[in-house]
């Protein structure tokens, strides 16, 4: 069986130019959001380096971190559990609610989750599993994988969710208002939190310093899963700790308005201990992680807080949407974190990028992004995984760049043919015309141009 492949799985998106377009420009809409956001505040630049640093820090010592947590988690009354890999992150999931007989958990967006495959898991195991994000429920009702870390349907308009929504719902066939489907989602999910034996949500930051966790949502759902179920499972990846609680109103200023625009989510869930009855446990998972902050030139990846910026600015995530990528986290950032999981199989993905820096640019704790694709790029043609053609056609463009006659004489000859014979560019085998149009050749190169005006200045 072939490998997934960036290029080919994006033609599903780019083969429909409307859709294409669309979800350009509903994405860049988010980027520009961000930017008002940002621009709006004069310490940005200062937030970002602040944040930065945080992190470096606690890449540095996250050992010690990640005990201090563990010891203050405990005395909170916390149960805090340690995973290695997926398979024991759902293991330990599935014994917490095996133990208390649950039978239907509802659970918060979590891309570690995601990442663990763990609905799949639970619900082979007979549980059922209720994604209470209206975006995930969305793609959950379609079997289907996010898009997008924060906007997980984004790839979908309203009239595929009215569809979905009528065939799982009831809704009224073809109502694409926007605030009949989402009260249809609220009335449904009511009834699942109050059935639901258990609770299920993420973390985005964990404070090493107090053994509390921090959740940020702008629905809710998180708070009222929490809140109502007798037991509640947070899982998060060991990467998430950050030392002290005055460093939280850092991370909270830079990342809603980085993901959407937004001067603050509307909820940041505080949860430090249980409450009377009920039973509160933390799953700290490594998967890959401390494998990755032993590579020098990549740990800084690990700073990553999860906003999305990076995917909402680049301009080829935006025209091959994110079910191109393969991988639970799309776009710029997960294309240098895929490769350290897998690096055979992820090796298309450092490629689907232009490396205009746009991502490094925009990401509120200064990860640089494409100096990392550009290094991720050299190991994976160094170690033979990328394609026969890529390799082939690098040579072949190695000796005529080596080679000032061979590339005059080659300009020469495409220029030609190119104007005569235009269908030899022209067609379906040359992956850039497949969504391009090619340019018209000019009549001289550059050089020769450049050779006759000169003295005309």
């Amino acid at each position: 069986m072939s490998q997934p492949n960036h290029a080919n799985l994006a033609e599903k998106l780019t083969n429909d130019t409307k859709r294409t377009d669309w979800h350009n420009n509903s994405i860049w809409w988010v980027r520009q959001n961000r930017d008002k956001a940002v621009f709006g505040i004069p310490d940005w630049e200062n937030l970002r380096n602040t944040a930065s640093s945080i992190k470096s820090y606690m890449l540095e010592n996250l050992h010690d971190l990640l005990l201090e947590f563990e010891k203050n988690a405990q005395a909170n009354g916390v149960k805090v559990h340690w995973a290695a890999d997926a398979k024991e992150h759902n293991e330990i999931v599935h014994g917490i609610l095996r133990k208390r007989a649950v039978k239907k958990m509802v659970k918060s967006k979590s891309m570690l989750t995601e990442e663990c495959g763990l609905n799949h898991y639970l619900e082979d195991q007979g549980i059922e599993v209720i994604d209470t994000d209206l975006g995930e429920r969305i793609i959950q009702l379609r079997h289907e994988p996010p898009s997008h870390i924060v906007a997980p349907a984004i790839h979908l308009k309203r009239e595929d969710i009215s569809e979905t929504f009528h065939e799982h719902l009831g809704t009224e066939k073809g109502n694409i208002d926007p605030q009949y489907l989402t009260e249809a989602a609220r009335q449904s999910l009511r009834k699942d939190f109050l059935s639901a034996d258990a609770a299920l949500t993420g973390v985005n930051f964990a404070i090493a310093e107090t053994g509390e966790f921090v959740v940020c949502t702008n629905e809710g759902n998180a708070d009222m899963g929490a809140h109502l179920a007798p037991v509640h499972i947070a899982c998060m990846g060991l990467e998430k700790i950050i030392p002290k609680r005055e460093h939280l109103g850092v991370f909270l200023r830079v990342l809603a308005r980085s993901s959407t625009g937004q001067a603050i989510t509307t909820y940041s869930s505080h949860f430090r201990k249980p409450r009377p009855g009920q039973e509160m446990h933390i799953v700290l998972v490594d998967n890959g992680r401390s494998r990755h902050i032993q590579k020098p030139k990549f740990k800084d990846a690990l700073k990553c807080i999860r906003c999305g910026a990076c995917m909402n600015t680049c301009p080829v995530y935006r025209r091959s949407g994110g079910h191109s990528y393969h991988v639970t986290v799309p776009g710029p950032i997960g294309s240098i974190l895929a490769p350290n999981a897998d690096l055979e199989k992820n090796s298309d993905l450092p490629f689907a990028s232009s490396l205009c820096g746009a991502c490094s640019n925009v990401c509120p704790v200064k990860i640089n992004i494409h100096e990392q694709l550009y290094e991720w790029r050299q190991i994976i043609t160094q170690e033979g995984h990328s394609s026969t053609g890529k390799t082939i056609g690098m040579k072949a463009m190695n000796f005529v760049l080596s080679n000032p006659k061979v590339f005059e004489l080659g300009g020469k000859m495409g220029r030609t043919l190119m104007r005569t014979v235009p269908s030899l560019v022209n067609n379906s085998m040359n992956p850039w015309y497949k969504s391009r149009e090619m340019p018209e050749p000019p009549k001289e190169s550059f050089k020769d141009w450049y050779r006759k005006n000169r003295n005309n200045e």
